[in-house]
């Protein structure tokens, strides 16, 4: 199979969407347990956290946790938006900074401006779009961040897309309610799908699709810790408190074939990490290599993680010669028993 395949299905009988290149599965997605990051509600702030500098709020779902509560009083309704996937026993993670995306655009209320995509290089289309939000809809009085589909997509649609979010923003914002109310859910898998996959590809949209083109073949890799690359392999297990990711160069433990292993897992890890869903704190035990080679390892590694649709923050080597990474929880982590349950 060559070329860019997005392949709409279902897992467990919940929807599901899978992204291929060449063959290769190279993004998932499903439906998580609890609140879906993009979830709106109208919340009840409940009580401080102090040395934290949080507070517990009330949803209909559940206690959230917010940070930077400046201002806020116990009692206070405010609008919060779900950030990730909770993890067990926690609190939601929320945040006041409500996004709303859609394929072409995010509306930003809090952050006024208009602003394009980096991705989108060409100057003169850069300015064409910001002359047709502003001549269409004239000054914003909320912010908008013109994505990266914009660079090919029909200006007609472009626009309402814009009016849309702007109109749902709108209609948000203004909510008034004094008890605890989900204001709005978060976008489905396979809306999420033609959200955030906006590269030219050929859909698919049976059932069975997965099963088809392989995908189900793949999801069972998922399942092991042991993960093989070009040059050695590399484990991957998660922790309570981390996740933990092992190089491994087998027999040959020369300095010149851990470099290679190294450069080869920090090519791979960012697919392997969205695939399986993992977040928060991620520690790499690189194979042996010289202390000079380092610099080649985390650029290399940095460069693979600018690419990643997910934030992931390179934090820097520990005094024993570990890689640190702080990586968003955005993606519901994939359960063996759940990929067990799907595959059986």
């Amino acid at each position: 199979m060559i070329g860019r395949l997005i392949l709409l299905d279902h897992l467990g009988g919940r929807p599901a969407a899978a992204k291929l290149l060449d063959g290769r599965l190279e993004d998932l997605l499903f439906e998580g347990i609890g609140p879906a990051p993009g979830t709106v509600y109208r919340a009840i702030a409940d009580r401080p956290v102090k040395g934290q500098g949080g507070m517990f709020l009330r949803t209909p779902d559940g206690s959230a946790f917010l940070r930077q509560i400046k201002g806020l009083a116990p009692g206070q309704a405010l609008n919060v938006q779900v950030t990730g996937y909770a993890e067990p026993g926690k609190a939601i993670p929320v945040t006041t900074k409500l996004l709303f995306k859609s394929r072409y655009v995010i509306v930003t209320p809090k952050a006024p401006g208009l602003n394009v995509s980096r991705s989108i290089r060409d100057e003169e289309r850069r300015e064409a779009l910001q002359a047709l939000i502003h001549d269409a809809l004239g000054p914003l009085e909320m912010g908008m961040i013109l994505r990266s589909a914009c660079a090919e997509g029909n200006d007609t649609d472009i626009l309402d897309d814009a009016e849309t979010m702007l109109a749902r923003a709108q209609e948000i914002s203004e909510q008034t309610s004094s008890t605890p109310l989900c204001l709005a859910a978060a976008d489905g898998v396979h809306l999420q799908a033609w959200r955030d996959w906006s590269e030219p590809a050929e859909i698919i949209t049976h059932d069975g699709c997965f099963a088809d083109y392989g995908v189900l073949d793949q999801l069972g890799d998922l399942t092991k810790a042991d993960t093989p690359i070009a040059q050695g392999r590399y484990y991957i297990e998660q922790t309570r408190a981390f996740t933990a990711v092992d190089v491994d160069t087998g027999s040959d433990g020369s300095p010149a074939t851990g470099l290679k292993t190294n450069l080869a897992m920090a090519r791979d890890l960012p697919r392997q990490l969205r695939l399986r869903g993992l977040g928060g704190q991620i520690v790499i035990d690189p194979a042996p290599m010289a202390k000079k080679d380092r610099r080649q390892v985390e650029t290399a590694l940095k460069a693979a993680l600018r690419a990643e649709p997910i934030e992931t923050n390179f934090v820097g080597w520990t005094t024993l010669g570990l890689i640190e990474l702080q990586r968003a929880r955005v993606r519901a982590p994939l359960k063996a028993s759940q990929l067990n349950a799907w595959l059986s």
